[in-house]
């Protein structure tokens, strides 16, 4: 099972790139543990300046802005 990290302080990107994920998860039938990190310095110390980032199994793929679609199927099927 994959984890994935959706880092944010809650703005509407990052909810809405946390929604994509679970979508996206349950369209593929794909098991993942998605979690949302809200501290800045945990964030930051992952190396995000920009929101919303993503991390997969530990890996940075996505930081600053909404992710496309194909990104995000990418996250989950890969």
């Amino acid at each position: 099972m994959k984890t994935i990290q959706v880092l944010g302080t809650g703005c509407k990107n990052c909810d809405t790139t946390y929604n994509l994920i679970e979508i996206a998860a349950k369209q593929a039938g794909v098991e993942v543990k998605l979690e949302k990190v809200t501290d800045i310095a945990e964030i930051m110390a992952m190396g995000v300046m920009s929101t919303p980032g993503v991390v997969v199994d530990g890996k940075l793929v996505h930081a600053g802005g909404l992710p496309g679609p194909d990104q995000v199927r990418g996250w989950v099927n890969d």
